[in-house]
């Protein structure tokens, strides 16, 4: 994983074209990059994001972040009640309790 200005990049390798081609995550716009080498990938993800946020102040548009940290979650109300109470037995807010949970799936 790439990052770079608190944008993350990933790439792969295409065999075929013997080249790195990359993708900025987390965007509503589409950001590529690519190279031979990966210093050369890693040099064209952070020209990239340059380049992104240069064209969106010259354009006087405020730039796509990646991830506020703000995440609308739809639940069942018994889903949402079980939660909400196991949360108040751990003494923790909802979301500290969810963001736990997690992140503790997410880590192997």
């Amino acid at each position: 994983m790439l990052k770079y200005k608190g944008y993350l990049g990933h790439a792969e390798y295409d065999d075929e074209a013997r080249l790195f081609h990359g993708e900025v995550l987390g965007l509503k716009d589409v950001i590529t990059f690519q190279g031979t080498e990966v210093e050369q990938l890693e040099k064209a993800f952070r020209d990239s994001v340059d380049d992104y946020l240069d064209f969106c102040q010259q354009r006087g548009e405020t730039p796509d972040k990646p991830y506020s940290g703000r995440l609308m979650l739809r639940l069942p109300s018994h889903l949402h009640r079980k939660v909400h109470l196991q949360a108040q037995r751990e003494g923790k807010s909802l979301n500290q309790w969810i963001a736990e949970q997690i992140e503790h799936t997410l880590d192997p």
